[in-house]
């Protein structure tokens, strides 16, 4: 569990690296929200994925509520 938690780290830094080398000069804004949500939306896709669309399992897998993670469906747009 540790190298795959690592790799996403890394993952994340290289595209916050990318990121601001293309910014070229401009400022740049809203970072922790943008990265929120270009991260949240694939995972819960994923977990969705791997649950085989089970709300309840895929909750408990992401370690939040169900009712959580049907905001984040309605939210993010997620097709079931």
């Amino acid at each position: 569990m540790k190298a795959h938690t690592n790799e996403i780290g890394e993952c994340v830094r290289r595209s916050l690296e990318r990121y601001f080398k293309d910014l070229d000069g401009a400022k740049a804004c809203a970072i922790y929200d943008m990265v929120l949500k270009n991260v949240e939306k694939p995972m819960i896709e994923s977990v969705l994925d791997h649950a085989e669309g089970n709300q309840t399992v895929a909750a408990e897998l992401l370690g939040i509520t169900r009712s959580t993670l049907r905001k984040k469906i309605a939210l993010y747009r997620i097709k079931l």
